[in-house]
């Protein structure tokens, strides 16, 4: 990421504000999260959705989702549209790529998030043939740290093993590994960010753990103030260094002083402007990171035209945006963060749960738990 002027920073963020306004009339789908599945192989200490090794009764059936996609491809460019494939872990899946076959014929792009586990020679050739284009996987420490943490003895070696595959594919266009910051691994960023060169990393996005699912009821985990600026100057840091894109992701306004220094893009939450997802039993939802609540379900595909939905509804995430409160509205920032993630909303208390821009400027009154 490039230096930029704090002048022309603050200008093209006042251009990203006017562009947030025009997608609450003219909202642009642009990516689609599938959440295939709320089974996985790994029961993680920080994982939002709370996913693990349960019986499921109400998955979708791969016939609503084909038809949902159908719809989507015959009223937008499918091409225009990413499909993010995630779960629990999407690979348990055992009709997927049916499902990402006829995805692609319907001429979208598919990625997926998954912690890697079960993908050996076969699931790696499988990828490859249905032109998987994005993948990330998580590396969340360490061996001992990373297992402990996800809850799977002897699943590290395996991890390492399938990047060492995917690197091979040939229609692959981002592999990215995910980092999730927090308490237990901060001590071995440094030792991290050099297993990435070794392995010849290109994309390695850091992210701090936040006070979702299973995290926010263990919030031993979560990074304190002075750690997650430490964090944000170790990326800039790393990032400089040009061996490697090292990035912050997409969550949290940082205040103008980390805008476009972290990531090479502004904050912006999408959720409902140009994000949407299908949940695992067909909910039509904003992102699937949001707090399950059932005043956000917007529909489901069993019963419900998606492209009815998205065009007719989600007024929360839009002109009636509910992550507003007088406290953040008073903030001069407020145009820019608009009360920060979707995710993050306390929504009982009507208030973000935490400002990262806050804690950055040394106000520690209103920074992380």
């Amino acid at each position: 990421m490039k230096k930029i002027n704090p002048i022309t920073k603050k200008l093209e963020m006042l251009y990203l504000d006017d562009h947030i306004k025009e997608l609450y009339d003219h909202p642009k789908l642009k990516n689609l999260f599938l959440e295939v599945t709320s089974r996985c192989n790994a029961r993680c200490e920080h994982c939002g959705s709370s996913c693990g090794n349960k019986v499921v009764t109400d998955e979708i059936e791969a016939e609503y989702l084909k038809k949902a996609l159908k719809e989507i491809a015959d009223k937008y460019k499918a091409s225009d549209i990413l499909l993010n494939v995630t779960g629990g872990e999407p690979l348990l899946r055992k009709d997927l790529f049916e499902l990402m076959e006829y995805a692609t014929n319907l001429g979208f792009g598919w990625g997926i998030t998954t912690n890697g586990m079960l993908i050996d020679k076969k699931m790696a050739e499988k990828l490859e043939k249905y032109k998987l284009d994005t993948i990330s996987i998580s590396i969340d420490g360490l061996k001992e740290t990373h297992e402990s943490f996800r809850k799977v003895p002897n699943s590290f070696e395996k991890i390492i093993n399938a990047i060492k595959l995917l690197q091979k594919n040939k229609y692959l266009q981002c592999l990215q590994i995910t980092t999730v910051a927090n308490k237990k691994n901060f001590h071995e960023l440094e030792d991290l960010y050099k297993l990435m060169q070794d392995l010849k990393i290109k994309d390695w996005r850091v992210i701090s753990c936040d006070p979702i699912g299973r995290a926010e009821k263990n919030d031993s985990v979560l990074l304190d103030n002075n750690q997650m600026k430490q964090l944000l100057d170790f990326i800039i840091e790393k990032n400089s260094e040009g061996k490697m894109k090292v990035t912050y992701g997409c969550a949290h306004y940082l205040g103008s002083q980390y805008e476009m220094e972290t990531r090479p893009y502004y904050f912006m939450c999408s959720t409902g402007l140009t994000v949407a997802s299908i949940l695992s039993n067909g909910d039509i939802y904003a992102c699937p990171n949001v707090e399950r609540r059932k005043e956000l379900i917007q529909g489901n595909i069993r019963k419900d035209s998606f492209v009815d939905v998205w065009e007719n509804k989600f007024e929360q995430f839009r002109h009636k945006r509910i992550t507003t409160n007088s406290k953040c509205q008073k903030c001069p920032d407020y145009k820019f963060c608009r009360g920060d993630s979707f995710h993050t909303w306390d929504f009982e208390n009507n208030e973000p749960k935490f400002c990262i821009k806050n804690v950055l400027k040394g106000d520690e009154t209103n920074g992380i738990r």
